[in-house]
């Protein structure tokens, strides 16, 4: 019997490419983009911490949570008057600053309320009822759908223009510029306000979760939600908080996003990054605030070093495949579980 090998062996020649000298010669370049790529995860990443954290529920709708952050941000410039023909706003760095802000402002307060109501309507009803772990993760990937397709189909037919297939390009606030050259790196403005932004946010949840008495309540009800009760903390009104602070950040994210990627806010807009901003969460150790932020940025590093490394193609690959050996290592993620073990 003889068997026919009928595939040519060019089409599979050069899929993955080795090209370490192009990773050396461009380390500092994509060192610095993968940081301001990583810190957008990173932002993301400490909403799904937290909510594990709290409920040991991964919160999969937290990707469009980030999405709806997306359009709110792009809806509330809109109103204030800009428009997304493809120039520049350019009316000094104080102004540019001041809206840049509020646009943030806007996507953190579309996030923040897509977040709580997600609490209210979806997962609180089923704590009600005592389900088990796999209903919440059910309802989860469901209301990620839920939301995917409003904004798809429901969206275009209460705003014209906004939502459906076609993704909206962003309000150009930020022209990318090179500030400064960090060992032949361009470093540009928009990487500056990124990794700024995201490290000042990250930087504030962390004191706010370990240094004030809102802080103290989520770590006691994150360690022992029954005898917190029984202390006088009210859970529901924690859990809620909790699901708004990952909103927030979420808003955040979605901004800073929006001044990075030239075109991306759309329906699925948030799904990959979503996936990434998890893995992130577990790269650094799931329950981690710290963890969160390091396993973001390690991840965006990952990706930018590995798209050089093997091909553009294999971006997003990479990313999972550093998140899969690291936790054959070291199954708790890098820094571990904390929220649920530090002193109340």
């Amino acid at each position: 019997m003889s068997v026919t090998v009928l595939a040519d062996p060019a089409l599979y020649a050069g899929t993955i490419d080795f090209n370490i000298s192009g990773v050396v010669d461009q380390f500092w370049q994509l060192t610095v983009d993968g940081l301001s790529y990583g810190a957008i995860y990173a932002l993301v990443a400490v909403g799904y911490t937290l909510v594990y954290g709290v409920l040991r529920l991964i919160n999969f709708a937290h990707s469009e949570v980030f999405m709806l952050g997306m359009f709110g941000q792009y809806v509330g410039l809109e109103l204030l008057g800009f428009s997304a023909s493809g120039n520049v706003y350019s009316q000094g760095v104080l102004l540019t600053i001041v809206y840049l802000l509020v646009a943030m402002l806007i996507g953190m307060a579309v996030s923040g309320a897509t977040a709580v109501g997600l609490e209210r309507v979806a997962y609180r009803p089923l704590r009600k009822r005592g389900a088990k772990p796999l209903i919440f993760l059910i309802t989860a990937i469901g209301m990620s759908f839920v939301l995917q397709e409003f904004v798809h189909y429901v969206l275009p037919k209460i705003v014209s223009g906004l939502g459906g297939t076609n993704p909206q390009q962003p309000i150009k606030l930020v022209e990318p510029k090179q500030e400064f050259s960090l060992f032949g790196a361009s470093v540009t403005n928009v990487a500056i306000v990124i990794v700024l932004a995201a490290v000042a946010l990250a930087a504030l949840t962390e004191i706010l979760i370990n240094r004030t008495r809102f802080g103290r309540a989520i770590r006691a009800v994150a360690q022992d939600p029954d005898t917190a009760t029984l202390m006088g903390v009210s859970r529901e009104r924690v859990i809620m908080l909790t699901f708004l602070i990952g909103g927030l950040l979420a808003g955040a994210a979605a901004t800073l996003y929006t001044l990075k990627v030239p075109q991306g806010i759309v329906f699925n807009g948030g799904f990959i990054l979503g996936v990434k901003a998890f893995s992130a969460a577990v790269l650094g150790g799931i329950g981690n605030l710290r963890g969160a932020l390091l396993g973001g940025l390690l991840l965006g590093l990952a990706e930018d070093y590995g798209q050089i490394l093997f091909g553009t193609q294999w971006r997003d690959v990479v990313a999972f495949v550093v998140l899969v050996a690291v936790l054959m290592l070291r199954p708790t993620g890098i820094l571990g579980e904390s929220l649920g073990k530090a002193r109340v």
